[in-house]
């Protein structure tokens, strides 16, 4: 069986994006915000947690993005890794993915990743694809939550932890920091939220 893992880069106070404004719009004043806190030690942890081989769940958005970026980013481990993956696409238009290598999910997409799932393989990562990761998350089907931690309060923006998530218990992997304040920290999923 496969393990869905969910990569998100996350401020302290949960944004992982200024949502459907856009990184760099006029109605987002901190376009580009994680870059100030990048650096060799971290994008070195960010390739350690995710593996040497993995296949790709991705929201059609985040597929649309990164397929305007990745194919052209030139070669280093992580363009190599990502573009070599086989991407699973949330989407109602696969005759339109031209980012390949694709793998189809079928038209009832939670079914298709259950499938996905129960097959051999390697893991399957979700970056970003905030829908499509609160969707897993409420199935049950996400194994581990990678998230990459800034030093920041953004306010306002898309979070990962939506009000209406579905309470649940995780269980600290790892956790390992930088020098710029960055923290990347891997929770497995437990199961539903004990009480005292």
């Amino acid at each position: 069986m496969r393990k869905i893992r969910i990569f998100e880069h996350v401020s302290l106070d949960g944004v992982i994006s200024p949502g459907d404004r856009g990184e760099y719009s006029a109605e987002f004043a901190h376009g580009g915000w994680t870059a100030p806190y990048r650096s060799p030690e971290g994008a070195a942890m960010v390739l350690e947690a995710q593996g040497p081989s993995f296949d790709l769940l991705l929201g059609r958005n985040t597929y649309d993005l990164w397929a305007g970026y990745w194919p052209q980013a030139g070669n280093f481990p992580m363009a190599d890794r990502l573009n070599a993956a086989t991407k699973y696409v949330a989407t109602h238009r696969p005759d339109s993915l031209t980012w390949g290598p694709v793998g189809p999910l079928g038209d009832e997409v939670i079914a298709g990743i259950r499938n996905l799932k129960a097959q051999g393989g390697p893991d399957l990562i979700v970056w970003g694809s905030a829908k499509l990761a609160a969707e897993l998350m409420r199935q049950g089907l996400v194994d581990e939550l990678v998230l990459i931690v800034y030093p920041v309060l953004l306010g306002r923006g898309l979070r990962f932890f939506a009000e209406d998530a579905a309470p649940c218990e995780l269980a600290l992997v790892s956790s390992q920091g930088t020098t710029t304040g960055l923290h990347l920290n891997t929770y497995r999923c437990v199961g539903p939220m004990r009480t005292a």
